[in-house]
């Protein structure tokens, strides 16, 4: 088939590439997300769906909005077959969705109805879901609620940060997109409409969805902390400035205050509302991730200092 993809990071790129390297498929064109500037220097960098595609010599499309003319122009004069998406980043009106006869199919990684929107494995790994996974559908006017092609399950390990879980799914979701696209080309292939019941919404993360309430029980500190790892990153207060939080561990040992910390030689606590937990990697404001004992000693912690 002949097929534009739409894509923006990281994770579309095991799908793109699947595609480049498919004897079935050709690639006319790309779709992403505008440069824009990225990184502590504020540089403006391409997207990582368009550096590839730079890389493979082929067109890269980057309209502000789906919606402009020139852009829908461009797409019927490419006419493309089918077009797959993965985390494009922008909402697609009915004139865009109308052009290729075989419509646009998304890889989204949840398990449909569960977590449509837009971060569907953070909300997996802060809910403490056991096994989550991928679907590629048919994309409608509303949000992720179109008919489902196929799916995948992926379990969730008890340590597995928002990051490790995409990395997986990424991987393995490029082959159900490949497949799906595969299938509707044979003919063998028939979406299943979403079932009405049992829907959830993931929404977008904020920077405030990231801090962590110490004041909530230790597993559910434990899953914020995981969930925004890597992005937008975990944080608490102290001292009046933000510092980042990496990954933390549920221990035992005696009780702290929500938030009070307690420095041992080997190990930084600090209190939830059941366990404490132990800090892992910590980064202030201008500086360099580090082990949280180091952190501790360079802030030389008070007794009774807490993180809010």
């Amino acid at each position: 088939m002949r097929v534009v993809f739409a894509g923006t990071p990281e994770p579309a790129l095991p799908s793109l590439r699947a595609f480049l390297a498919s004897d079935r498929h050709e690639v006319l064109a790309v779709v992403t997300r505008p440069d824009a500037p990225a990184g502590r220097g504020r540089h403006v960098l391409r997207s990582p769906v368009a550096a590839l595609a730079d890389e493979h010599g082929i067109e890269v499309l980057t309209p502000h909005k789906v919606s402009e003319p020139a852009f829908l122009d461009r797409l019927r004069e490419l006419a493309p077959d089918c077009c797959p998406v993965v985390a494009y980043g922008a909402l697609l009106p009915q004139a865009a969705l109308d052009i290729p006869q075989h419509g646009w199919i998304n890889l989204h990684f949840s398990l449909l109805p569960a977590w449509r929107g837009a971060a569907p494995v953070q909300a997996a790994v802060r809910a403490g879901d056991d096994i989550t996974g991928a679907s590629t559908f048919r994309i409608v006017k509303e949000l992720d609620a179109g008919p489902v092609f196929g799916v995948l399950t992926e379990a969730v390990r008890p340590g597995d940060t928002s990051g490790d879980l995409l990395d997986r799914l990424a991987e393995a979701g490029a082959q159900l997109l490949l497949s799906t696209v595969d299938g509707v080309q044979d003919g063998t292939l028939e979406p299943v409409p979403q079932p009405e019941d049992g829907a959830s919404y993931a929404h977008k993360v904020t920077v405030e969805d990231a801090r962590v309430d110490f004041g909530a029980p230790a597993h559910a500190v434990d899953r914020l902390v995981r969930a925004m790892t890597p992005d937008p990153g975990a944080w608490a207060g102290f001292r009046d400035e933000r510092i980042k939080l990496g990954p933390v561990a549920v221990t035992g040992g005696d009780p702290l205050g929500p938030g009070e910390l307690r420095v041992e030689r080997k190990q930084v606590l600090v209190g939830t509302a059941t366990k404490p937990v132990r800090l892992g990697e910590v980064q202030a404001q201008g500086k360099k991730r580090m082990p949280a004992t180091d952190w501790a000693r360079g802030v030389r912690i008070e007794p009774g200092e807490r993180l809010s």
